[in-house]
């Protein structure tokens, strides 16, 4: 597929529409839709959205070829390689084969058993995990999911390569686990997850369903667990195991890079 930038540029050209008339359309500025189309500045899908409607574009192929270029190589390397295999069956079968001739030769077989060997292990995924009430990075404080079933909340994130079906998030309240989380960050849990000593936890206390983000350490052979924030300011506290609900470690935390 053609880079987006030389896509917009043909398409604009046939569409007879200058670069100035559409840079105003999109509301930029000739410079950006110049740098857009040579490639040397970025273009969201938003953007590319409000180009295909200026240029009547009702087939989204633009963003087509921008979600393309996105995806990993890993992905698409897969599916290139199954498209070509595809194409042999096709060949195969415009050749004058037809398909029971090709499956008592056994070259059906073979044809599909090389798709499914391409595509063996699991793709990239991205699943909906449900965002609850805020999690004090304090002291603890009283929980609720707003008595919501599992997995259900009024808003959801994706988290690549998170399939944890009991995955939840939350965003951190308070200053007891910076700088390494800040508040309003959001922390993704995955119950599927080891806990050991040194873990970054979600932590429910049995008392009143208190909860609290803490790292967590095991002492007294494990029959007490120290609650450690790591912020100097605050202090370390320490409870039975038994007192002790349940523990999430953390598995990502949704960042902006540079920020």
């Amino acid at each position: 597929m053609a880079p987006i930038g030389r896509l917009i540029r043909q398409e604009r050209i046939a569409a007879g529409i200058s670069q100035q008339n559409l840079a105003r359309a999109i509301n930029c500025s000739k410079a950006q839709m110049s740098r857009m189309e040579s490639g040397t500045r970025s273009v969201s899908l938003r953007t590319v959205g409000l180009i295909e409607s200026v240029m009547g574009i009702t087939d989204g192929r633009i963003c087509k070829v921008l979600k393309w270029q996105s995806t990993p190589t890993s992905v698409k390397k897969q599916l290139t390689t199954s498209q070509s295999i595809l194409e042999q069956l096709r060949s195969a079968c415009r050749q004058g084969n037809n398909l029971d001739q090709l499956y008592q030769s056994g070259e059906l077989r073979q044809l599909l058993d090389k798709v499914a060997s391409n595509l063996d292990g699991p793709l990239p995924t991205s699943k909906r995990i449900p965002l609850i009430n805020q999690v004090a990075a304090g002291y603890p404080r009283e929980f609720t999911d707003l008595d919501y079933p599992v997995s259900i909340a009024d808003e959801y994130i994706h988290c690549p390569d998170v399939t944890d079906p009991d995955a939840f998030a939350a965003r951190v309240v308070g200053s007891s686990m910076e700088p390494t989380y800040r508040e309003g960050e959001i922390i993704v849990f995955s119950p599927l997850l080891p806990t050991p000593s040194g873990s970054d936890c979600f932590v429910r206390l049995l008392r009143d369903n208190e909860t609290t983000f803490k790292r967590i350490y095991l002492e007294d052979d494990g029959r007490k667990i120290r609650l450690e924030p790591l912020n100097s300011e605050y202090e370390a506290t320490c409870v039975d195991r038994e007192d002790i609900a349940a523990m999430y470690a953390a598995a990502y935390v949704m960042r902006k890079v540079g920020d």
